[in-house]
Parts: structure tokens; sequence; C-alpha cells
């Protein structure tokens, strides 16, 4: 688990106008995601969901049951949700990378499920005005860690190394009485 931040995964601690993760009303908003901590607004299987009024956040998910080829399919479905949210085509160099960047990984947290796991069971894409939280469930027992020594010229074992340098902050969630576990990354909106 990610030791940086001092308040829960999924919670990015106070924010300024209400915009808590709670409706107007201070009702949770409806659903969970995939940790059961964050909260989504209603996504359904198709993998769309409408923006929460309060937060603006907004969520997609998607399942691998019975899929093949499950890296190509997520950075599809990815990409699908970025030009969706305005954030592809991108208009400025920053706004690219930013872009690319969740690309990168998403394609890193689902190869490390198929590489460490039984594979990936689904992915959770959500964002709000400030942050992309990226969320991939597996049945796996393992604990992702980036490797150290982190040894650049080698091959093999960067993909944890580049969600830490990429994301503003990563861990893992597992449910009691469950098996397997969710890994989440953040990134930053870009500007």
């Amino acid at each position: 688990m990610s030791t940086t931040r001092p308040y829960p995964p999924g919670d990015r601690g106070p924010e300024p106008s209400g915009a808590s993760g709670a409706s107007a009303s201070g009702a949770p908003v409806t659903g969970e995601s995939a940790a059961g901590r964050a909260p989504v607004t209603g996504a359904s299987e198709g993998g769309v969901a409408a923006p929460t009024a309060a937060t603006g956040r907004q969520t997609r998910r998607l399942s691998f049951d019975g899929e093949s080829g499950v890296v190509p399919l997520a950075r599809d479905f990815t990409r699908q949700a970025l030009q969706a949210w305005g954030w592809l085509p991108s208009d400025t160099a920053d706004q690219r990378a930013a872009a690319e960047d969740v690309l990168l990984v998403v394609s890193e947290l689902v190869t490390n499920a198929c590489l460490h796991a039984e594979g990936p069971d689904e992915l959770w894409i959500s964002r709000d005005r400030k942050v992309i939280r990226l969320e991939v469930s597996d049945r796996g027992a393992g604990q992702p860690s980036p490797r150290t020594p982190h040894r650049a010229g080698r091959p093999g074992g960067h993909g944890m190394f580049i969600v830490q340098r990429l994301c503003l902050d990563w861990g893992v969630v597992r449910s009691p009485g469950v098996t397997g576990k969710t890994v989440w990354a953040e990134l930053a909106a870009p500007a």
C-alpha cells in the first residue's frame, strides 16, 4: 500500500464548495468502485455513467469476463473515455502527455494483473475536475511493488516503477473475506 497520503485511498481530503462525493443533501452518491471505497455514479455494464452534480465525477467500468487481448481492450476503452471527457484529441502538448500517461498506467496495471495474478476482472476509470482514478481488480494474492533496486537497463520489472513515477498516488485495496485485490492509481487532470 502506498503510504504517501494521510487519508484513505480515493479520498483526496476536504474539497472547497462541498464537493466531497456526497449529494447536495449530504447523502452518499450511489454505487461503489471495485475497491468498495470511492463513490461512483451508477456505472453500468456498458461502461458509461452520468456525472454526479456535486463533484462532476464520471465513472466508466469495463468487465474482462471472457475477454482475450485485455491490454489493448483496456487501452481502447480508456482512450474512448478520454475522448468522451475531452482529454483527446489534445489541444496542447501537456494535455497530450497527460492522456498518454493515463494510457500507459492502464497498460501497466492490466499487464501486471495478467503476469502476476490470474488476469484482471474489471477496470474502473473515474474522473472529477482534478484527478483521474484507475482501478484494476483481480483475484491474485500478490502485493505489487516497484522492484528495488530499479535497473533501467534490464528488461522487465518496470511496471510499478512507471506507475509510481507517473501517478500522484497509488495503492492496493483488499476487502475482508474476498479473494483478490484492487490496484488503484491516481493522475492529475491536464491543465
